[in-house]
């Protein structure tokens, strides 16, 4: 078994952020709003409430209509390479603009309409007004959701703890690290969000295909149309991985040790345990942290 030393290989989440209250007051304002929904019916929370993401195997948009691709946690999106499955944005003004706000499946909006229901809001005249000193608009809209989102990190995890020195593991936990190192699983999972910051196909040695949603899967051939793409998807981090639940792009895995059963022979090659599936788990239980603290205000 590799003896890997874990502060080498990870590092723990900042425990602080320096931000700009007032502009992060109004981003979470904004966020947790259905106005900038057409139909008033959703808001960006709406998708991203469990642990900053949906515990539906696709989330709902506007008038009901079902997004073709899991939800991914927004909670520790400024440590990640890109966003998005494919990766086709490369930081969160990319993705509020390619994303969420226009599509018909999700919030379904014109830029137009959201300035028009600011600017008619007593409340958003207000905020915007103490924010940048000018009346609402959408771009310093967009500027406030992102300043929120970057506050949205969570740290102090026991894993974090470990890897400063605050507290052990037990004797399983240690086990179910060494485990995840030697068996190869930080060879993707690895730095500061445990994942986020690589590429890789999603089943690496044994071909892997959804009996249910492969038609609707995204890809980031679909992205890049570069053949070696197919398949090819952002690592997701791990971090609150025991918290968001369903797993994978396809939404297809609901049980934390079958997901982990599953990546083993798709993307190692190999078959499991049992008993070390279940150390394994008790690791990824280590890295679920405290909620942010910007977000447990609202």
């Amino acid at each position: 078994m590799l003896n890997l030393n874990a502060q080498e290989i990870y590092k723990p989440l900042p425990t602080t952020l320096s931000y700009d209250k007032k502009k992060v007051n109004l981003g979470r304002e904004l966020f947790f709003d259905t106005l900038l929904s057409k139909n008033k019916n959703i808001s960006c929370a709406s998708c991203h409430s469990i642990y900053g993401a949906d515990d539906k195997k696709f989330s709902l948009g506007d008038n009901n209509k079902i997004g073709s691709i899991n939800t991914t946690s927004i909670f520790n999106n400024k440590f990640n390479l890109s966003l998005f499955w494919n990766g086709r944005a490369n930081n969160l003004k990319e993705q509020l603009l390619d994303g969420p706000l226009f599509n018909e499946h999700e919030m379904n909006i014109s830029k137009e309409l959201i300035e028009q229901r600011l600017r008619t809001s007593l409340k958003y005249q207000k905020l915007f007004e103490e924010a940048y000193g000018k009346k609402p608009n959408f771009k310093n809209s967009i500027d406030a959701i992102i300043a929120f989102e970057e506050t949205l990190i969570t740290p102090n995890s026991k894993f974090d703890k470990y890897l400063r020195g605050e507290v052990e593991f037990s004797s399983k936990e240690k086990k179910g690290l060494e485990l995840f190192n030697s068996y190869g699983c930080v060879s993707c999972h690895n730095g500061i969000n445990l994942g986020g910051n690589s590429y890789q196909k999603f089943g690496t040695i044994i071909n892997y295909n959804s009996s249910k949603n492969n038609s609707l899967w995204e890809d980031r051939f679909k992205y890049t149309n570069k053949q070696k793409d197919k398949d090819v998807y952002r690592v997701p981090s791990l971090r609150n991985v025991a918290k968001t639940a369903p797993y994978f792009h396809s939404g297809d895995v609901n049980d934390l040790k079958h997901a982990i059963s599953l990546m083993a022979y798709y993307n190692l090659g190999i078959v499991i345990k049992h008993e070390e599936v279940e150390l394994i788990e008790l690791f990824l239980n280590t890295l679920t942290g405290e909620l942010p603290k910007t977000w447990i205000t609202r």
